[in-house]
């Protein structure tokens, strides 16, 4: 591995993530036509020509023009995207939170695809697959030198086909191949439990279009094991985001009604919003509050809202409004930073543009883009610190991130030599380490042995909290390719 780390973004495959969205399918036709750059478009069509007579062999003129729009479109921001035939139709399968696949969240790591997390019941989970793992080869084709998009489609696939996982496992220095049949997977964006007597857990994993309604019928359930909760754990941790909608709602579920949740702001005037707790800015998609059937004890029970580096964009929507409003106790570390919306709009009836339009703000105007939430109590992830914390990557080190338009932006030099100093010293330990002496991988969320919710759990009761000695909030980088 190289000393460099680069994340493409959080996805599921198959599955939308790492989005803060607005499905607002419209026509791009605007009132006023911008004034066209007539010398650059002549040398647009000039390379185009030129491809198609001069070019080794011949070239679909489709794609190039495709192409064309895709890079024009990347090179804005890393969450800017424009979708073609096939990658509109897997975005819109996403958003129900059905896809076919092999049920794993991703993110990139040295030009590897990183397994964040296996999603529970799929056949990647079946199959063992843990955090943390690094698929070096899909079938045949080595996954070195592959974007994101390209190493999901070779994984995506038909149901009950089969495709070949090369593995390598950090926490034991080895690779092995896995064998996974694919299947539909419906993601369970909402879980709950009751960890002890008297306080209940909801872990939400993204913001999909049944996250609201499933929250709404588990949380009620959860009362009905428990009608006595004295203290909730909301788990953001890892949450990637997902739909806008969502987030108000789930933020309306604790908060007084009408209070402000969000606002945004853009160029467009749609862009200049100001979303509060009530049904109308949470329920356009249904007729009916779905949020009516919580018990209203959920309006005043204590909270800590647990959230990590993974947590983005609708997760930090929901942090940061409760944040403001003094409702929850947010605890874990800084954010990713993601305060950015994206809006699809609709170029034909197989293609669409994802641009990023606006900058979300919490309630009290603070802009979450590139800074991220900061908790009010910082805990490490395990009881022996943060063991591989500093690798971790946020927005602002993501090339030509926006930044957050709120004050000056400088770079973090001393960050970026302390993650290459880290990532050196991990591959040195792991060379020279035995097995008892690897790193030791960390709990499943929600589980007896996760750390982080115990001190969540210590919170609530008022017991001590063992406090990160070591972490510091995080300024904003500079944006890169500016």
């Amino acid at each position: 591995m190289t000393s460099k780390m680069k994340m493409a973004g959080w996805v599921a495959v198959g599955a939308l993530a790492g989005g803060l969205t607005t499905l607002q399918f419209q026509a791009t036709a605007r009132n006023a036509a911008p004034q066209l750059p007539l010398e650059e478009l002549q040398q647009l069509a000039a390379v185009f020509g030129m491809i198609k007579t001069d070019y080794v062999e011949p070239v679909d003129e489709k794609k190039l023009i495709s192409d064309a729009i895709g890079g024009m479109v990347s090179g804005l921001d890393p969450h800017s995207q424009y979708f073609d035939k096939t990658t509109f139709k897997e975005f819109r399968e996403g958003t129900t939170g059905k896809f076919v696949g092999v049920g794993i969240e991703i993110g990139m790591e040295d030009g590897l695809v990183k397994i964040v997390s296996p999603i529970e019941g799929s056949p990647a989970f079946r199959a063992g697959l843990k955090s943390g793992d690094l698929i070096t080869k899909i079938d045949d084709t080595f996954v070195k030198g592959l974007t994101m998009d390209q190493a999901v489609k070779r994984m995506r696939g038909e149901p009950a086909t089969k495709v070949i996982l090369t593995i390598f496992r950090k926490s034991e220095s080895r690779s092995f191949p896995i064998t996974i049949v694919r299947e539909e997977i419906r993601v369970q964006s909402v879980r709950t439990r009751v960890p002890e007597a008297g306080y209940g857990y909801v872990r939400i994993t993204q913001f999909q279009e049944r996250t609201v309604e499933d929250f709404a019928t588990k949380v009620a359930k959860l009362y009905q094991e428990e009608p006595k909760i004295k203290g909730l754990v909301l788990d953001l941790r890892n949450d990637p985001g997902g739909l806008l909608e969502g987030a108000v709602a789930i933020s309306a579920a604790f908060l007084p009604k009408d209070v402000v949740v969000v606002t945004t702001d853009g160029q467009l005037p749609e862009s200049k919003t100001k979303l509060l707790a009530r049904p109308e800015d949470y329920s356009r998609r249904t007729s009916s509050d779905v949020l009516a059937r919580l018990p209203a004890a959920l309006k005043t029970v204590p909270i800590v809202v647990l959230v990590n580096e993974g947590s983005a964009s609708a997760s930090e929507i929901v942090a940061g409004a409760l944040q403001d409003h003094k409702r929850a106790v947010i605890m874990g570390a800084q954010t990713f930073g993601k305060g950015s919306v994206q809006t699809v709009r609709q170029l034909s009836e197989e293609t669409a543009l994802k641009i990023t339009t606006a900058r979300y703000y919490t309630p009290k105007g603070r802009s979450i883009q590139a800074k991220g939430i900061v908790p009010d109590v910082m805990i490490d992830e395990s009881a022996e610190g943060n063991v591989f914390g500093v690798l971790r990557v946020r927005e602002a080190d993501l090339q030509k991130h926006i930044g957050s338009g709120q004050g000056p932006e400088t770079k973090d030099a001393a960050r970026e030599m302390a993650r290459d100093a880290a990532i050196k010293k991990l591959e040195e330990d792991a060379a020279t380490a035995k097995k008892d002496d690897k790193p030791k991988p960390l709990a499943e969320f929600g589980s007896p042995e996760d750390f982080q919710l115990q001190q969540a759990l210590n919170q609530l009761k008022g017991q001590p909290v063992l406090v990160s000695k070591t972490m510091v909030e995080r300024k904003e980088d500079k944006p890169k390719g500016e």
